[in-house]
Order: structure tokens, then sequence, then C-alpha cells
């Protein structure tokens, strides 16, 4: 239906209105949602608001992480929409995986009648219950006088300190309720002042504590992307000379051909950064939160080295490791442009020296070269990763799933532009990749986005193929298959007996994507992969590459669950 022209000029309107108007005046104009009966106002009174893009997701899970996507491409909050009931318990892995990764968003759940609220009502739950452990704050609205007030505090606390989601749950009434409409309300929240400004002793500490360590090394987080200080990142390990590890999260955050840069860190990690890190006498954290993935097994971590933390949640400062020397609690960015002054060139030639020696040892070439044979002749699935870096040529937006597919991305994928290798970190949610994927492409559609899964993760939420299709939303998606639920098969053979409902039984992924109207290719040889990559790149609209690789390929470096990193394998 043609929407009609939005009249604003009256300062009394309906919640719905509020709400629309609030969204607005900060700056948001796209809203990933799913109608239902709770929310049937919001979206009447949505015909009049031309401006606000709302995009029809085909599962309010895509909802919630297209709305995660698009926050981590635009640095603001994404908006996601559901109605009460299994709509709103539909969004919450979604958000999360935003709570887990620090990502900024905005999450409307309808509710019932203010009247029924209690009386276990149709499509009723306890909505602030349900996200209150996955959010940083949660909202129940039973008056649209209280709408614009919420959504101001919203904002503030999704974007401000460490961010996160924060959710707001409104109730039907409360939609329709006409009400004065305050377009400047105050915002207080007591209690709510994050550190943004760390303490200038603590940041001489930082400079006197590295001026003594002869085996230093960084550890470069999500923290570094949410405050934008990739470029301050740089001239901290520049002026000091101290080698850098980054993160799952963290990476691209450091140039990958950086001399200092040893790769990833942890589980899957680069061997060099793992020794490194197993073996330093200083480990200074760039905002970073010490999670298992990373650490393996704490005692051995932190069995050497003093610790620098670097983080703007004071609640993350000793949670993990407790051998924090001088913590400096504040907005990355600003810490490291106050303490960069502070530092004076330094050089390590003994410890490099011994870096260096990790790094031609233990190359990544010679482990491919190492584990070849389990692909058993089939196409590998790092080589699939390293040519679509290679065409890309390192610029684009990958978003892979969580499996095998996930850690080939991150050890082949180099990209050249920071903040754009979006992973789900600390939740690990299969699934993820092709609404996250759509997510980033609306925040930025001169980008070029790609979505990579496995076989399994991509059929949980494979519907969203048809909102690409409904949108004209060009993401260019890519399925690695091997037949499997393949990180959990590599876990059985390596520390199981044997295999247990991990042979996946597979559509004909190519007549799937047809079906939706998506230009689709297969590729069973290296050959084929580039041919069907440079053919994507060609069309201007989503397409779908099905690459098959060897069923039994598994992924290396590896750090077995409760060894350390100086216990890292490069092979079985």
């Amino acid at each position: 239906m043609q929407k009609t022209t939005n009249s604003t000029n009256s300062s009394r309107k309906n919640g719905a209105a509020i709400l629309l108007e609030s969204l607005l005046a900060h700056g948001e104009k796209i809203i990933f949602g799913y109608p239902g009966g709770s929310v049937i106002p919001l979206y009447e009174t949505l015909r009049s608001y031309p401006e606000i893009n709302h995009i029809l997701v085909r599962h309010e899970q895509g909802a919630a992480f297209a709305a995660n996507g698009y926050a981590r491409v635009n640095r603001k909050p994404g908006v996601c929409l559901a109605t009460s009931g299994p709509g709103a318990t539909n969004l919450l892995t979604g958000v999360a995986d935003a709570y887990m990764d620090s990502i900024p968003m905005i999450v409307l759940t309808g509710q019932v009648y203010s009247t029924l609220l209690g009386t276990d009502a149709f499509q009723e739950i306890d909505a602030l219950g349900v996200f209150l452990p996955v959010v940083k704050h949660s909202y129940s609205v039973t008056s649209a006088k209280d709408i614009a007030r919420v959504m101001s505090e919203a904002f503030h606390i999704a974007n401000t300190g460490r961010p996160g989601p924060v959710h707001i749950d409104i109730t039907k009434d409360a939609f329709l309720e006409i009400v004065d409409f305050d377009k400047s309300p105050k915002i207080s929240i007591p209690g709510y002042k994050p550190t943004i400004i760390a303490h200038s002793k603590q940041l001489e500490k930082v400079a006197k504590i590295i001026s003594e360590a002869t085996r230093p090394i960084a550890i470069i987080g999500q923290g570094a992307h949410i405050s934008h200080a990739e470029k301050e990142v740089l001239e901290f390990l520049e002026k000091t000379g101290i080698p850098c590890t980054e993160t799952l999260l963290g990476l691209s955050t450091v140039p990958h051909n950086h001399s200092k840069n040893l790769g990833m860190l942890g589980m899957h990690g680069t061997v060099p950064a793992n020794y490194a890190v197993h073996n330093a006498d200083l480990i200074i954290s760039l905002g970073s939160r010490f999670d298992d993935r990373i650490t393996g097994k704490l005692s051995e971590f932190t069995r050497l080295a003093k610790f620098i933390h670097f983080d703007i949640d004071p609640a993350e400062i000793e949670k993990n490791v407790k051998k924090i020397v001088v913590p400096v609690v504040g907005d990355l960015k600003i810490s490291l442009q106050n303490t960069i002054p502070l530092l004076e060139k330094t050089e390590f030639p003994a410890w490099i020296k011994q870096i260096e020696g990790w790094k031609e040892e233990y190359s990544m070439e010679k482990i491919r070269e190492l584990n070849k044979g389990k692909a058993c002749g089939k196409m590998r699935a790092c080589k699939v990763i390293e040519i679509l870096k290679e065409e890309t040529e390192g610029n684009a937006v990958v978003v892979p799933d969580v499996g095998q597919n996930q850690m080939w991305t991150a050890q082949e994928y180099k990209a050249n532009i920071p903040n754009s290798l979006l992973f789900s970190g600390g939740l690990g949610a299969m699934g993820c990749s092709l609404p996250m994927a759509m997510g980033a492409k609306v925040a930025n559609p001169q980008r070029e986005v790609w979505s990579i899964s496995g076989d399994g993760g991509f059929q949980m939420n494979l519907q969203e193929m048809m909102t690409l299709i409904q949108e004209g939303i060009a993401v260019k998606i890519m399925v690695v298959n091997n037949n499997y639920l393949g990180m959990v098969r590599q876990w059985q053979e390596m520390f199981e007996s044997g295999y247990s409902y991990v042979d996946m039984q597979n559509p004909d992924f190519i007549k799937l994507a047809e079906a939706y109207g998506i230009p689709s290719f297969k590729a069973t040889t290296e050959e084929e992969t580039r041919a069907a990559i440079k053919k994507c790149r060609e069309i201007d609209g989503p397409t779908f590459i099905e690459c098959l690789i060897g069923k039994e390929e598994n992924i290396f470096p590896m750090v077995p669950q409760a060894k350390s990193l100086g216990d890292t394998q490069i092979t079985e």
C-alpha cells in the first residue's frame, strides 16, 4: 500500500508516532522487523513515515542479526523490531550475540495490553525478564508519555561506555495512547557514568612498566574497533617497537603485512602469536577481555607475565586474569592518545629474533602443507578463502558463520580495511552470517559484502535470501560445503571415539538458491571457484556459490581445550 504523507506539526501524537519520531531524532532510518499482533499500531503509523526504511525479514532472528551487522559496520545502534511472545523470543539469539561482542542495538518488542499483563494472555511472555541477562538495560513501557524519554535513554546507554543492546518492551495500548510529545526529553540515569578519561597516573605507570620489559607483546581486541582506535594502536606499536597479535574480533586493526603483526591469537591462532604470548614477560591488552579462547589454560597463560589492561569496562579488570599490574579504565582511543607522548622508542633485539625464528619455522604455508592429505584430493577450504581474498584484493566486508569456515576465514582473508571482518565471537552463533551480512550491506551499500557459511550454519537462516531479493540487497553468498558439521566432527575425531550425528544430508543448494531467484554457481576446483567469484562480482545483486571441499579437512593450528598456548598443535 502507498505510504501517506506524515504530519509532524502536531504536539500531540500517539505512542507509535513518538517512537518513530524518536528514531529519526537519533539519526536512525532503518528498522529490521517482522509484524505481529501487538505491534500492528506501530506498523500502521509506519506507513506515514516514508523516510524510515523498514526491511521485512523472514524470521525475527534475521532481524536481530541484521541489526547486529548494521551496527558493526556503522558503529552506531542498529534497530530491530518484533511482536510479543514468540516474536520477541526469536530475537534473543541475535541480541545475545550483540551483548557478548559489545554491539550497540535498540531492540523493540511489542507487548499485550497493559490490562492483560500477568494473565498469561495470548502471546504474552515476561519479555523484560527474558532479555535482562543479555542486554545492557531492559525497559517495560506501559504509557506513551514515557516513550520519548526511554528512547533517548536507550540510545545513550547503547552507545556510551562499553556499547551493547538495550531492550524496550512496549504494550499495545502505549502505542495507541495519544499524549503531548516532548521532542527533547531530559536524560537522567543515576549511577550510569562510564569512565571515558583514564587516570593520568595509570598512564605514567604504563610507560614505566613498558620501559622495564624485555619480552613484551600487545593483544589487540574488539575495543580497538569500537573506539575507532586503529590509528592510535598503530602509533603505539611503532613508537614502542612492541610486536602484537589480534583476537578474532580484533582482526584487521593492524595491517596484516605489518612487520610487528603476528596474526591471530588463541585456539586457532598462529604459532608465533601463541608462542610469543606464552613466553612474554609483559602482556598489554588493548581492548581485549581475556576470554578462554585466547588464554587457553589460564594458569599457564599467567605463568610468566605481568599484565597491563586497557578497557572501558571496569568489570573486565581482573575478571579472568588476576595479575593486572596496571589497569587502565577508559576509552581506548583517548587512553592511547594520552599514553603515546609518555613512551620512548625501545628495542627488543633478542625477543624479536626469537619471534622471527618462530615465524620461519611455523609459517602457515608449512602448516598447510603438513595437513593437505586430509583433503583427500578434494578442493581445500583454505584455498577457497585465499582465492576470495585475491579476487577482492582484501577490500570486501566478509561475514563468516561459525565453525571451521569462520576459522579458515580468520586465517586466510587478509582484510586491508579496518573493521571489515565481522564475526560472532563470544556467542559463536551458527546462522549469523547471512542476516548479519545483509545488515552490513544495508549499512554501507558501496562496500562489497560476502557471507561465508558452512552447509550446517547456512541452513539455519537461509530464508533471508528472499529478503535480499525483495529489498535488492546485493550480498554475495558462499557456502563451503563438506557435508559435515565440520568443527564438531573435528573435535570428535581428535578427542572422542568416533563421529556422532555430524554427517549432513543436504539439499541441492544450487536449486534452492535459484528458487529464490538468486544466480548460482557450483565449484569443485580452484579454477571453478575463481571463475565463479569473478562472475558473482560482475552481477549487480545477490549471488550464490557452493564450493565443495574435502569432507574431513581439519583446521590447524589448534590449541586443545584445557591446554596452554605453548601446546599449540600444527598437525594431528
